[in-house]
């Protein structure tokens, strides 16, 4: 895929990453608790971290992912990162992701980009089937998971590793006729 549409919410935009982008996604995605809930997020998260990333979302290799920045719409300000992985075309379903920024947690804005993705999944790329998990130690991403409109599925014990020890993980999806 090439760099993804501009999404708008009533207090976001969802948009592609720059290189500009690179120092703010360091500090964000540095902090350790975002590292700690997230598969991919290494600790420390270096600035070159940052710039090798998004040259890899900007280089149209990523044909199976497509990943938003969330901003806030007034301000431009970079809060986080929303995005489907794993899209297989084929059986037409992809994997949500997200995270969002320490000093921007309970705000809904989770929610927010999860539920503008979600459709972007639906509507756009024409999924049937959108999943995403947490590790049961993360229940405020299950919390954002149901309210952006997922069902519980089930518990995977030990279904990732995440430094060093296996962690238990809680499914979640939804069905594009479910979403409609």
């Amino acid at each position: 895929m090439s760099a993804p549409p501009a999404l708008r919410t009533a207090r976001l935009v969802l948009d592609g990453f720059a290189q500009s982008d690179a120092p703010e996604l360091q500090r964000l995605a540095g902090a350790r608790e975002i590292a700690a809930t997230t598969l991919a997020i290494p600790h420390p998260y270096l600035l070159e971290h940052a710039e090798s990333w998004i040259d890899k979302q900007n280089s149209g290799t990523l044909e199976k992912s497509v990943n938003f920045a969330i901003r806030l719409a007034p301000t431009n300000t970079l809060i986080g990162s929303v995005g489907l992985k794993e899209i297989d075309r084929t059986r037409a379903q992809a994997e949500l992701g997200f995270w969002i920024g320490v000093p921007w947690w309970g705000q809904g804005y989770a929610r927010e980009a999860a539920r503008s993705v979600i459709q972007y999944g639906f509507e756009t790329l024409k999924l049937n089937r959108i999943y995403a998990h947490h590790m049961t130690r993360n229940p405020a991403s299950g919390r954002v998971l149901s309210a952006a409109g997922m069902r519980r599925e089930g518990l995977l014990p030990k279904g990732v590793l995440k430094w060093g020890i296996e962690e238990d993980v809680v499914l979640y999806a939804v069905m594009r006729d479910d979403w409609i």
